[in-house]
């Protein structure tokens, strides 16, 4: 590995640099994963980490990771396979919440505050979830079901990760960046579209009015996209406390189109791009000419000599903007 990267495994009060064998891989996905730091140490006769031990990686002095050893595994060579998760690692922990008039954020700093982790950048995700009960369910599920929500309520979405060491939660607005992919900068991109997911041109939604007997529906529909593909529709009930209407109108938003995802193979890397970041893609993908941002669902950095490349899951990316479904 080359000088510009420096990776650090800290054991109680020994802070350790080993010998790096082969590649530093970093991964990140936007939902219901924790960000991942694979690496090769060489065993010598001085280094000595444990499971739990603190692992930091920098790169170009970017402060990339910031995690803890959960996953060592060897042969009989002196190779140390390493795998190292950050905070979000402690989100598959399960717990049982009952909580009213909170938002996403509130809830965040809640389960952070009770399960010993920090947070630093939580921005106000504005939406108060009137009640809730999550039983039984893993943090990231709990979390993800408070943004879901949001996002359908609200329009807005918003991106949980691990900045470092301190946990964020930030609308996916905040986190576009100026990066450029096109056919100069990947080596390589599959592309697919569909109508066969998340893609609905009606949206109907039932409130049982328990004080007048009568059950209320809300409907919002695209007549033009219902000629072209027939009638998809959305169906779900609602409580009092929901705008029917408002909320109607948010999820055609949302789901009135295509979906669209892209594959980029062996692009320039930037230690800026993370699972919920967006980039500009300038890319002839067949049915569709892309110059717009796309948003990022998953990302793999590979480090190795002196050469940094990613790999990138992308969505979005019509001519009306990003389609940025839950």
């Amino acid at each position: 590995m080359d000088s510009y990267v420096e990776l650090l495994i800290q054991n109680e009060e020994i802070v350790y640099q080993p010998v790096i064998e082969g590649e530093i891989i970093w991964e990140t996905e936007r939902k219901g994963t924790p960000g991942k730091l694979t690496f090769n140490v060489l065993k010598d006769g001085i280094i000595n980490f444990q499971e739990g031990n603190r692992v930091t990686f920098t790169y170009n002095g970017e402060k990339i990771f910031y995690g803890f050893v959960f996953n060592k595994s060897r042969d009989k060579s002196p190779i140390i396979k390493v795998v190292a998760y950050d905070q979000l690692r402690y989100f598959k922990n399960k717990e049982t919440y009952v909580y009213k008039n909170k938002t996403a954020g509130a809830l965040l700093k809640k389960i952070c505050n009770e399960f010993r982790l920090k947070w630093g950048n939580v921005e106000d995700t504005e939406y108060v979830i009137a009640s809730r009960v999550e039983d039984n369910t893993t943090l990231f599920d709990t979390m993800q079901n408070a943004l879901d929500l949001t996002l359908q309520n609200k329009g807005k979405m918003y991106v949980l990760y691990d900045d470092f060491g301190s946990l964020a939660l930030r609308n996916v607005e905040s986190l576009k960046l100026d990066l450029i992919i096109n056919e100069e900068t990947a080596q390589d991109f599959d592309y697919k579209s569909s109508i066969d997911g998340e893609t609905y041109n009606k949206i109907k939604l039932s409130y049982e009015n328990k004080e007048t007997g009568k059950r209320e529906i809300y409907i919002a529909k695209d007549g033009t996209n219902i000629n072209k593909w027939g009638v998809l529709q959305y169906f779900d009930t609602i409580d009092e406390k929901t705008n029917g209407k408002a909320k109607a109108d948010a999820l055609l938003k949302l789901y009135n189109d295509k979906t669209r995802n892209l594959s980029i193979k062996d692009a320039f890397g930037d230690v800026r791009v993370r699972g919920g970041s967006s980039v500009i893609v300038c890319l002839n993908l067949g049915d569709v000419n892309v110059r717009n941002y796309m948003l990022v669902e998953k990302v793999k950095h590979t480090f190795s000599s002196n050469l940094h490349t990613m790999d990138l899951t992308l969505r979005g990316g019509t001519k009306k903007g990003v389609n940025f479904s839950a």
